[in-house]
Parts: C-alpha cells; structure tokens; sequence
C-alpha cells in the first residue's frame, strides 16, 4: 500500500501549489470546511487563487481568511451573503466572481469528477445566470448548457478516514465534500479521527480512497456557529 498519510498540512500539499491555480474546497457555510489546509495555503502566500466554493467563510474564518490576505481574484460561488470583505473587494472590483445556483455548482463538480464536460439544466434560464451560456431545447423547454468543473486541487473534510484514505463525513459536512473530492486533479483531505483499516463498512464509504492523494489529521476542529440565534430571554 503507498502511504498517502502526511504529518501535517505544509507537507501533503508541498509541490502542489502555485500562483494562478483553480482551488476547489468542501464544506456547507463554516460546516465541514478544511480550516487546517486553508491555513496552510494562507501560509504559503501562493496568490491570484481561483476558489470554488458553495461560499467564502466569514471574514475571519474559513476561505475568508485567503481574501482577506489577498491572495485570491476569482470565486465560483453560490452563496456569499456572510463576509463582508468578500462584498468589499466585490464593489471595488478586486474580486472576480461567478455566480453560480447550488445545485448547479454541486452538478458542475460532480460532472468534472466524473469526466463529464457539459450538461444542460433548466436552473438559471430567463436570469442572468443564462448570459452568454448556450441554450437548448428540451420537450419544448430551454435549457442552459453548464460546464463540468475540474480544479488543479481539491481540499475537503472527512469526519472518518482509513489508511486507504476511504473517507466517511458527519450529516451538513456533506454537503458539497463527496463533489470536491472528485472534482480535484489531485485531492488532499483532512479527517477529525483517523482509524484502523478494515474499521469502515465498504457500503457506508462516502468518497473512496481512490480520489484521495493525500491525508492529515485535522489540528483544527472549531465547529464554529456561522449565526447564532436564540429565543428572547434566553440566557
């Protein structure tokens, strides 16, 4: 078996970065997200960053943290309602953004990791998600055509993982992870509990070791509640 576990995020993704690259990243809000290799790209002041993202964290957390160091010009995003620096670098023009239904980011991923270059969806038609896409018709419908998403890396979240980087995740952190896992030319992943091989059930393996090149444990497990809310009187 090659060994894929790597002591900590600066080794598993030395030799993988570079300036102008594609990054795609998991995660649902600040759920799941892989805060231990982010703050290793931060660290390495690789720039002029392509993110794609259901969102971009908050200000202080998550990708937020790459915005607000500079080191990012474009995002492929659907949800971007929570960072006020992203809105800042937005309106100065700074920040490059597509906007991008959930849905359809999710398919655009998951077509990529699959090897497929377009498919058409009904989503976006009639709004200016449709500008400049190709659109056909279908039983007398229109639909867009959306391009599959490959990205230089990928860096995801597992709540699980085996030796053979076979990765399990916990309930929200699934959201948009299993897509970005495959969407990757290489894919890093960071994993709250490593445990023995032969521990995970094959039927409950959520993304298969095979998309996975390298794997930490995370040294990061906030947990950090995006918007608090409580009932009046409340403590």
């Amino acid at each position: 078996m090659v060994d894929k576990v790597y002591d900590d995020a600066v080794a598993a993704l030395d030799g993988l970065l570079f300036d102008g690259m594609t990054i795609a990243a998991g995660g649902f809000g600040l759920c799941g997200i892989p805060e231990t290799l982010i703050a290793a790209i931060e660290q390495s002041g690789v720039r002029d960053l392509t993110l794609v993202s259901n969102n971009a964290g908050v200000d202080d957390f998550g990708l937020g943290k790459l915005l607000r160091a500079g080191q990012v010009t474009r995002m492929v995003s659907s949800y971007v309602g929570e960072n006020k620096e992203f809105e800042r670098q937005y309106l100065a023009g700074e920040l490059q953004i597509e906007f991008c239904p959930q849905g359809t980011l999710a398919e655009r991923m998951r077509a990529g990791g699959a090897g497929i270059a377009g498919f058409y969806t009904r989503t976006g038609v009639g709004t200016l998600i449709a500008e400049g896409k190709e659109t056909k018709m279908f039983g007398g419908e229109p639909y867009l055509l959306e391009t599959g998403i490959v990205a230089d890396l990928a860096i995801v979240k597992a709540w699980r993982a085996d030796p053979y980087c076979n990765l399990i995740y916990r309930k929200s952190a699934r959201n948009f992870n299993p897509m970005a896992a495959t969407c990757g030319k290489i894919t890093v992943a960071e994993v709250e509990a490593m445990v023995g091989p032969g521990t995970i059930d094959p039927d409950q393996v959520h993304t298969p070791g095979i998309f996975v090149k390298r794997l930490i444990r995370a040294a990061s497990n906030e947990k950090r509640i995006e918007k608090r809310t409580v009932s009046a009187g409340a403590v």
